[in-house]
């Protein structure tokens, strides 16, 4: 069972095969760990490029980044709450989901599931850590009867 979350669903694109709301809540249940109040916002290419060109010094477009807010309270369990949000670029999401012949659903549950994780501290900078958050993102994928995204 997932823990207590909020969720804003944002979409600030105009992208064919959006992801419904309740997808996204689906997705971001089944990869939070703790407590949580979170947006995730489903952009264009040129909200995606600036944000990441603003807050990481990046200039290109992602296909997913992820804003950590730290503890944002507590819960009456006295459970710590993360904050933050999750944007996800629908432009580069269907490119990718085309490239890699896979169903365009399936990569946004990959991307949503992805971005919640590194919410939660989960990171793929060292080959260790690269293989603890996909195997995490495989088991939790594999609900949804998504194939491992990482094996080809």
């Amino acid at each position: 069972m997932a823990p207590d979350f909020s969720l804003a669903v944002q979409f600030a694109s105009g992208a064919d095969e959006l992801p419904s709301r309740a997808q996204v809540r689906r997705w971001v249940a089944a990869a939070l760990e703790h407590p949580a109040e979170i947006t995730v916002r489903i952009v264009d290419a040129e909200e995606a490029q600036a944000l990441n060109n603003d807050y990481r010094r990046k200039d290109y477009v992602p296909n997913v980044l992820t804003f950590e807010y730290g503890e944002v309270g507590r819960d009456e369990a006295g459970r710590g709450i993360l904050g933050g949000d999750v944007v996800i670029c629908a432009p580069v999401v269907a490119r990718e989901a085309r490239e890699q012949n896979k169903p365009l659903k399936h990569h946004y549950a990959h991307m949503t599931v992805h971005g919640v994780l590194h919410l939660q501290g989960y990171d793929h900078v060292a080959p260790a850590d690269a293989d603890v958050m996909e195997s995490r993102e495989a088991v939790i994928l594999k609900r949804f009867h998504i194939p491992d995204p990482y094996q080809s």
